[in-house]
């Protein structure tokens, strides 16, 4: 099974504090847009996405299962 960082653009600021825990995995651009860069779970990152998802703002991330 894999696991996907999914974002509800709907409840999304474009605040940036995933982009601080994990720039690999998120960006805002120049328009303050957030975009995910790569969206697989994998053993190395899931920390850190996991602490993208408790500390967004407006619980806009989450992960999925595929």
């Amino acid at each position: 099974m894999t696991r996907k960082v999914e974002v509800d653009f709907g409840l999304c600021e474009s605040n940036g504090v995933c982009m601080g825990i994990i720039p690999e995995v998120f960006e805002l651009d120049e328009n303050d847009y957030l975009h995910v860069l790569s969206d697989e779970v994998t053993p190395e990152n899931e920390q850190q996405i996991r602490e993208a998802v408790r500390q967004c703002p407006r619980q806009a991330i989450s992960i999925r299962d595929e």
